[in-house]
């Protein structure tokens, strides 16, 4: 009987590393050409998973010609070359190897096929004929002053909003603007919402901020807790919230605003896959209503053009402007110069509005094509969908007598890698339960029946 130490897997499915082991065998010549290997419900009660895993590994064997199916009989193994001696072991997956999964509907995927690269390229070379000199001197503390120049340019055409390209400072995605943030705004208590995007209390709390979270209630960050937390700073996404998908209306922002003023606080507007909006006219920002200068404004292109694209920027009012120049300006700038020029060109002959026109009306067709594949499914009547015309995601939840973690494995086992509200909260709460966030970016129509073949297999009862 085929046995394996199933706990050196490190981070891959089951199904992968079983099928790994067994192709290892097959090619070092410890299991023979002909051989007949274990039935599926036999070698899964020996090695104590489930017969879908065996059955997902042996599948994925057959199809790259390693065994070979006969009715009735059972697996065996076919003839291949070897390609390791017959003594040598298979080798360990490494413990940084990325899990290849069937369907991963957790990861912050984009559709790049739809990119204008050749736009994109033929702007590269204009900038490296035309760059000089100017191309590899210092670039300014706060980013190319041209392209913060198309920034300021798009924020006012796209968002209506009036800032100074001063004002604005360009960094290595969101990440690297939290942690400015958090040197920027030391000493202070920060409010996160809860249940909110999790990385954003890991940055901060590694830079020593005392992150308080603050839970929702149907318009946003909740006021009296808010009050009760009594931090100076609060982090939110009032357009789009992730991963709830609330919007704050104007009441509530407006009521955040007289808080921010009255605690001479600061409020952290992240302004997150707001572009994508289905329905309707943008939603102002935050920033744009704010007259007391107490929003900083924080977007990235990382939804709209590319998660590689890690390009980022915040807009700081006026009083902390001179605040960071003070104390930070000593940082360069983190993203690459050809970079800034070649996006700075893509912002100002209006490519990027039009790729962010393209890509809503694909986004919109490819969400309705996968909430239409989701409520005519085996599984239909047991899920409630709870999506707000917005973004790349969505919420879930499945009637099921299973937790998150039983989900969660049985996902895992078959290659489905799956998302959860309740991995979202700093405070778990029992309605997160069985909900999830489904990324749907990813998912193209052609795809959309084995997907709904495969969940059908993991939230079975």
């Amino acid at each position: 009987m085929l046995t394996y130490t199933l706990d050196e897997r490190g981070g891959l499915p089951l199904y992968e590393y079983l099928y790994r082991r067994v192709r290892a065998d097959i090619l070092s010549g410890a299991l023979a050409a002909g051989e007949r290997l274990p039935s599926k419900r036999a070698l899964a009660e020996h090695l104590q998973i489930s017969v879908i895993t065996v059955e997902s590994a042996y599948q994925q064997l057959e199809a790259e010609g390693f065994l070979v199916a006969r009715p009735r009989r059972g697996f065996f193994v076919a003839a291949v070359e070897r390609c390791l001696p017959a003594h040598s072991a298979p080798p360990k997956p490494s413990e940084t190897s990325e899990p290849v999964w069937r369907l991963d509907l957790k990861g912050g995927q984009v559709d790049v096929s739809r990119f204008p690269v050749s736009i994109w390229a033929k702007l590269t070379r204009q900038v490296l004929s035309e760059g000089g000199e100017a191309l590899l001197a210092p670039v300014h503390q706060q980013g190319l002053p041209a392209l913060r120049r198309a920034i300021a340019a798009n924020l006012r055409n796209l968002k209506g909003m009036a800032v100074a390209p001063e004002q604005i400072v360009v960094g290595a995605g969101a990440e690297y603007l939290y942690l400015l943030l958090a040197q920027l705004l030391e000493g202070a208590a920060f409010a996160v919402e809860d249940p909110g995007y999790p990385k954003i209390r890991q940055v901060y709390s590694k830079c020593g901020v005392d992150c308080r979270p603050v839970p929702l209630d149907g318009q946003g960050v909740e006021l009296s807790a808010l009050e009760d937390s009594r931090a100076g700073v609060l982090h939110l996404s009032p357009s789009h919230h992730y991963p709830t998908g609330l919007v704050t209306p104007i009441g509530r922002r407006q009521a955040l605003l007289r808080w921010a003023a009255a605690r001479d606080g600061v409020i952290i507007e992240d302004d997150y896959d707001s572009e994508l909006r289905f329905t309707g006219r943008p939603l102002p920002t935050l920033q744009s209503i704010d007259g007391g200068g107490r929003v900083v404004y924080v977007n990235t292109f990382s939804q709209t053009i590319s998660p590689s694209m890690r390009v980022g920027f915040m807009v700081l009012p006026p009083r902390l402007l001179e605040r960071y120049r003070r104390e930070l300006d000593f940082y360069a700038c983190a993203v690459p110069a050809l970079e800034q020029h070649v996006l700075a060109r893509f912002l100002e002959r209006g490519c990027y509005e039009q790729h962010l026109s393209r890509m809503r009306k694909e986004y919109r067709s490819r969400r309705a094509k996968v909430l239409e594949a989701f409520r005519t499914s085996s599984f239909a009547e047991r899920i409630a969908i709870f999506e707000q015309g917005a973004g790349l995601h969505f919420l879930l939840r499945l009637d099921t007598a299973r937790s998150d973690g039983e989900l969660r494995r049985r996902g895992e086992e078959l290659g489905v890698r799956l998302g959860f509200l309740s991995e979202c909260a700093a405070v778990f709460h029992p309605g997160y339960a069985h909900t999830l966030v489904v990324n749907y970016a990813g998912l193209r129509a052609e795809r959309l029946p084995a997907a709904m073949d495969l969940l059908g297999e993991v939230f079975a009862e």
